[in-house]
This record gives C-alpha cells, sequence and structure tokens, in this order.
C-alpha cells in the first residue's frame, strides 16, 4: 500500500485516528515555522475536520483522514486565497475548486494554503510579501517555485501530500529540490476551476508527495477516476530516450554524475536508453516565451474583478511586493505581446511542438525521455534574489531552473520528477520523466518502475 493509502486505511479501522496524525503535522509545522512553508495554516479547521473523521460511522474515501496541504491559488472555501500577493491577502473564496473538492469528498483533511512565489511567478518561492520559503533541506538554499511550500511542507511532514500547480515547472522543480516526487499531467486531466491562473494552455494542478504510489492515489482522486493499482513493469521492456541539447548540455559537475549513475543503475537493470536527439523541440519551444504573458494579461484582470479587488492594473502591480515578478507584470500590461503573435504560436508553433515530441517518443518506440529535472540541485540566491552562482558564474535563477522543465508545459504532455540521489553538497537530485500527451497512467507505471529501481540498486 502507499503511504497515504495505508494511513487511510488505518483510520478507516480505527487502528490510528486522524486527529494524531494532525497533531503529528500541526506539530512539524510549528517546529518549522521559520521555513515559511504556509501562509495560512488552519490549526482548529484541520483538528476539526480530523474529529469528525474519527466520529464518523461511513469511513470511505481514498483518503480518508489524511493531512493535505493546498497552495495558495487554489481555492478553498473559508480560507484565504492570496495567490502570495499584499492585494489579494483579504480574498476569502466561499467555493472549493473542483480538485479541492475532490479531495474533500475523498476524505482528505485539508490543512491550510501554502507559500508561493509571489502570482506563481518564479522558480524560487522568495516570497517578498509572506516571507521566502527555506528548502527542506537547507533553509538558505531556495525552496524551488512557484509551488515552494508545498513541497516544503510534504518534505518536513507538516501534510502527507500537498496541491501544487505547474506552469512551467512550478510542481517539478520543487519536488526534485526537494526530494519528492512532483507529478504535472496532461494539461486537461484535472478542472482548472477555482485557481489563480495566469495561463490557460499551460496551468494545471498537481500532486506532490513521497513516492510515485502515492502520486498515482492523489492523481486518480484529482482527476475524478477510480483508484487503481499499479500495472508493474519488467524494466527489460522499458525504453527511455535521453535528449541531448538542452536536456543534458551543461549540468552542474556534482548533478551531472548523479544523474550518470542514475543511467547506470538502469541499464544494470535491463532498461534500454536510446540517446534522441531534440534540437527541434528546442527550436519550437523557444519560439512559444511570450505564450504565458499573453494569457496572464487577458486572465488576470477577470480574476482581480471576481476577488474584489478594485484598482487598474497599473495599481494592481505597483502593490506586487516581490521585485522580479513586479518587473514581469510591468512587461505584461506594457501590451508588448499581440494577437498576431499569440494566434502564431497557437495555431503554428505549438502543434508542431506537440507533433515533434510524438515523432521523438513514437518513432524509436520509447515509454518516456528521462533527464534531469533541473540543471543543478538548490543553492541560495544571489543578493538580488534573482540570481544563482552557476559554474562559477552568475545567472538568472529563473532562466537556469526552468530549462528542462518549459518544453513540455508547452506542449502539454505529462512529466513526473523522481528523486534519483543527493549531490555533493547532499542536495536532492531528481530525474524527470516526459511522456507522451495523454499517457498520464502509463507515465506513472514507468515512474514506479524507475522508482524501484532506484530503491532496490
Amino acid at each position: 500500500m502507499t503511504r497515504c493509502r495505508l494511513l487511510a486505511e488505518e483510520i478507516r479501522r480505527k487502528q490510528r485516528s486522524a486527529e494524531s496524525l494532525v497533531e503529528s503535522a500541526l506539530a512539524q509545522a510549528r517546529r518549522h515555522h521559520a521555513w515559511n512553508a504556509y501562509i495560512f495554516l488552519d490549526e482548529q479547521g484541520a483538528l476539526r475536520q480530523a474529529r469528525e473523521r474519527d466520529r464518523a460511522n461511513r469511513r470511505d474515501g481514498a483518503l480518508f483522514g489524511v493531512p493535505i496541504a493546498v497552495k495558495d491559488n487554489v481555492h478553498v472555501a473559508g480560507m484565504p486565497n492570496t495567490a502570495g500577493t499584499p492585494a489579494l491577502k483579504s480574498f476569502l473564496p466561499t467555493h472549493d475548486a473542483a480538485v479541492v473538492r475532490r479531495l474533500r469528498d475523498a476524505g482528505a483533511v485539508l490543512m491550510g494554503k501554502t507559500n508561493l512565489h509571489e502570482l506563481a511567478f518564479g522558480i524560487s518561492s522568495a516570497n517578498a510579501a509572506f516571507g521566502e520559503v527555506g528548502n527542506a533541506f537547507d533553509m538558505d538554499c531556495i525552496a524551488g517555485g512557484s509551488s515552494g511550500g508545498s513541497a516544503v511542507a510534504v518534505a518536513l511532514g507538516m501534510a502527507h501530500a500537498a496541491v501544487g500547480t505547474d506552469t512551467g515547472g512550478s510542481v517539478r522543480i520543487p519536488a526534485a529540490l526537494n526530494g519528492l516526487v512532483g507529478f504535472r499531467p496532461t494539461v486537461g486531466r484535472y478542472p482548472n476551476d477555482g485557481m489563480t491562473l495566469i495561463s490557460t494552455t499551460r496551468d494545471t494542478a498537481g500532486p506532490m508527495v513521497r513516492d510515485v504510489a502515492d502520486a498515482r492515489l492523489v492523481d486518480a482522486v484529482m482527476a475524478g477516476y477510480p483508484v487503481s493499482t499499479a500495472t508493474e513493469i519488467d524494466p527489460h521492456q522499458l525504453r527511455l530516450g535521453i535528449p541531448d541539447t538542452r536536456f543534458t548540455d551543461a549540468l552542474e559537475p556534482s548533478l551531472a554524475r548523479v544523474f550518470g549513475a542514475a543511467l547506470t543503475r538502469l541499464e544494470r537493470a535491463g532498461v534500454t536508453l536510446v540517446n534522441v536527439e531534440t534540437s527541434e523541440i528546442d527550436r519550437l519551444n523557444n519560439e512559444l516565451g511570450g505564450v504565458v504573458l499573453y494569457e496572464t494579461a487577458r486572465l488576470m484582470p477577470d480574476y482581480l474583478k471576481r476577488a474584489g479587488f478594485e484598482g487598474s492594473m497599473v495599481d494592481f502591480t505597483a502593490s506586487i511586493a516581490s521585485a522580479d515578478v513586479r518587473d514581469i507584470f510591468g512587461a505584461i500590461f506594457s501590451g508588448t505581446i499581440d494577437e498576431a503573435y499569440y494566434q502564431h504560436a497557437m495555431n503554428t508553433v505549438r502543434p508542431a511542438l506537440q507533433q515533434a515530441y510524438r515523432d521523438t517518443l513514437v518513432g524509436p518506440q520509447l515509454d518516456a525521455l528521462i533527464f534531469p529535472t533541473v540543471p543543478m540541485a538548490a543553492r541560495p540566491l544571489g543578493e538580488d534574489r534573482m540570481s544563482v552562482l552557476f559554474d562559477d558564474q552568475t545567472v538568472n535563477a529563473f532562466g537556469l531552473y526552468i530549462r528542462n522543465t518549459d518544453p513540455g508545459s508547452n506542449a502539454g504532455i505529462p512529466g513526473i520528477s523522481v528523486p534519483a540521489g543527493i549531490d555533493a553538497r547532499g542536495m536532492p537530485v531528481g530525474v524527470e520523466l516526459d511522456g507522451a500527451a495523454g499517457s498520464d497512467d502509463h507515465l506513472l507505471n514507468v515512474a514506479e518502475c524507475v522508482e524501484r529501481i532506484f530503491a532496490d540498486d
């Protein structure tokens, strides 16, 4: 059984109380308060939910009594939804997002709302309004983003699973940097209502958990599917593609060694590794850089109005606390991304990118692509809170850490980050597996096989 499924089963059988599980998570949240994982921790509400579970006569639900945290850009009725920005600090949704409602219906205990990179526009979770999220392994290093609080809450035992959102890597990056599994489904697998969306084509919620089996469980609940067991894959029947260009070039040396060792373990177990050429994916992806900016410009004004913000977009931009995000929103509302660019991107470039992924996977009969989730494990930010030191060079943190996760996001395909080892500084390293659009269930099977090989080595 999975960690979460086992806990739910024990609570259903009264072998363990939901209240004790929640109390333990709350104790960890208090102990690690300095990590800033939560923006809003609903201590009394979580205990009340847990006691209701313990008193219930009907004790079904795949996540019965399991404490789960929710990123603070996904609506939970009665809890604030700040999206990590001051202008929304008083916004109190009255309805759950669909994915949250499904978690609640499955018996989960909702612990509170987790910290994030402001407005989900960044990869460090250095939030100037609600505090920077510290990495679970070293609080002086970045937690990853934008779902940094969700990752750290799970990694430090403040919840047993968490909901993140992923536009260009925001589930997979913090999962990799904190030693977790992070799953981004095919766009459209989960409903997107009740979220502070910044992109119609790229945004999706995603589970952040300790192992792939828990990812499968939470994914099924969030997707509204029956919970299924894994289909075990024989490693000798598994074919994984190793992409070139952006995915495996210019890796930090100690991370490269971990990735190389991971490939060796897979080969030793019988997995077939195939080198694949991905320059066309790289080229097409680079032509889609303005899509999110265009979509945010159309999504955000209406969302802010519904959330009760009465000022102009100029006022809203001025209220953003984090300098990097404020600069982005200044560019968004300067009107630099025009309709002709967007239509060309949607009608020509994005379909070509999706076809390039299909060709790359289907031609060599690959189950998935495999590559490092990020080019470097977690490191401290520079004094400007926007840069990191990479190979003795000061580089933009966003551009570095999103490099490998971005293309699959633009294509809308599923991806999952799985822990693969520890680098020379003692920080976690994740490998990502990307599959064909709609292959989510198979990709989870592949990831479980890879995870098992790593564990058995």
